[in-house]
């Protein structure tokens, strides 16, 4: 049993070269690796001191996070709101990849991803995404979090070599933690390639199907692993079955999670209920539940809606009744016209500036991100403890009923308050 999150995005460069006819592929493997990372060393769950100088050496600054913050809220709004059944999003994966590939742009290109980014620098974009990697990066025998980042780069472009800028592969491994390897996308073995890996960086929860592109030149790849314990595990013996109400009017039987705090913190708003669930990764999963007769996406008109849903109305502390179904789906999102209508739009056509990255006219053809999402009574496949005390609470003012039988919300943060997956249950059967 087990609580996780996983998922890949890729963004795919095409060339707008003339193709040569006659062409052959060489003999030579179709996959290569070239440059393999060496990913930051586990920290025990246990040992504070290196958790403490892990973050001393890595400082992310305030403004990185706001840019981050808002990114996220800026790209979430758009994803969410045309879905009315199940969705997740990691705004922390599209975020990587797209600074991964906006340090090998330049030009207009630059500009639309940075101001989307909220950056001004590459140096500095590259060096806060680096320091946030390894912020973030867990894998101890409490919680695993794990953002993999490849690039995928084809040596032959229909008998024309392609040369790819070593300032930009450099960076790729050393702040984006990245894979190099060299492939023939009009081979299928490089299909094969790509989903291996994508498989074995998640956990063999994601398996995916790639076919052969002669017009592609490089694939940039991220996937996050995420799994975590609940700070206080759910009680198999009180999950019971019941009615989840879909937005149609129709119910599914699926089987709820009980649980009930005499003390804990919650937030009333506008149409909305929110509260949350601590793990011992000392991040929090988030649940946002809309009032009767409110639709989710009444309240995702905008990005300063969004933020209100997960970090606005009133705050109270008091009795907090919990029923979460427990709940398992995959997603599959086209991310392409979300980025164009924030402004990204030179990096899809051929006047694309990756300059940075090769001197060959290359452009973004599209962004895909897929997901899995599960949650269940442990949170997690192993536990090291069952609970953690915590000292000192506020004076019980209220009481809220979570009582999650309907369409609802959902985030999950990292400690320093990064939004990794955002996502909307609609249907958990």
């Amino acid at each position: 049993m087990r609580r996780f999150a996983v998922l890949f995005l890729t963004i795919c460069l095409l060339m707008s070269l003339p193709a040569c006819a006659n062409s052959e592929p060489d003999d030579a493997a179709s996959v290569s690796e070239i440059t393999a990372p060496e990913y930051p060393a586990a920290i025990s769950f246990k040992d504070f001191d290196a958790w403490r100088a892990n973050r001393d050496k890595n400082p992310v600054s305030e403004e990185s996070l706001q840019a981050i913050s808002q990114f996220s809220y800026d790209t979430a709004a758009l994803v969410l709101q045309n879905d009315s059944a199940n969705s997740c999003y990691s705004p922390l994966s599209l975020y990587f990849a797209l600074s991964l590939a906006g340090s090998g742009a330049d030009g207009q290109t630059r500009e639309e991803l940075f101001a989307l980014l909220g950056a001004s620098d590459t140096a500095e974009l590259a060096e806060q995404c680096g320091n946030l990697y390894r912020l973030l990066y867990m894998d101890n025998e409490i919680s695993q979090l794990k953002i993999a980042n490849s690039l995928w780069l084809d040596a032959d472009y229909k008998g024309e070599e392609v040369k790819y800028k070593e300032d930009f592969t450099k960076t790729a491994a050393s702040e984006f933690y990245a894979s190099l390897f060299r492939v023939d996308f009009a081979d299928a073995d490089t299909g094969d390639a790509m989903a291996d890996w994508i498989a074995e960086n998640t956990n063999h929860t994601l398996t995916p199907e790639f076919s052969p592109d002669p017009e592609q030149i490089m694939s940039i790849i991220n996937t996050v692993y995420f799994r975590a314990e609940w700070v206080d595990r759910f009680d198999a013996g009180k999950t019971k079955p019941d009615s989840f109400h879909l937005a149609d009017g129709s119910d599914v039987t699926c089987d709820f999670m009980n649980m009930i705090y005499s003390s804990s913190n919650f937030s009333v708003g506008d149409g909305f209920t929110r509260s949350a669930l601590q793990l011992k990764s000392n991040g929090s999963m988030v649940f946002v539940l809309p009032d009767e007769g409110i639709e989710f996406q009444d309240l995702l008109s905008s990005p300063d809606a969004l933020r209100e849903l997960f970090e606005g109305g009133t705050p109270y502390n008091g009795k907090v009744t919990w029923k979460i179904p427990k709940f398992e789906y995959d997603s599959n999102i086209d991310l392409a016209d979300t980025l164009k209508k924030l402004g990204v739009t030179s990096a899809f056509g051929e006047n694309a500036d990756f300059s940075g990255i090769t001197d060959h006219t290359a452009f973004i053809s599209s962004i895909i991100q897929n997901t899995h999402i599960a949650i269940d009574e442990k949170g997690v496949e192993a536990s090291a403890f069952t609970k953690i005390e915590y000292a000192g609470a506020a004076v019980p003012d209220g009481q809220a009923d979570m009582i999650l039988d309907r369409p609802f919300l959902y985030g999950i943060y990292t400690s320093a308050g990064d939004l990794i997956f955002i996502g909307i249950c609609g249907d958990p059967s």
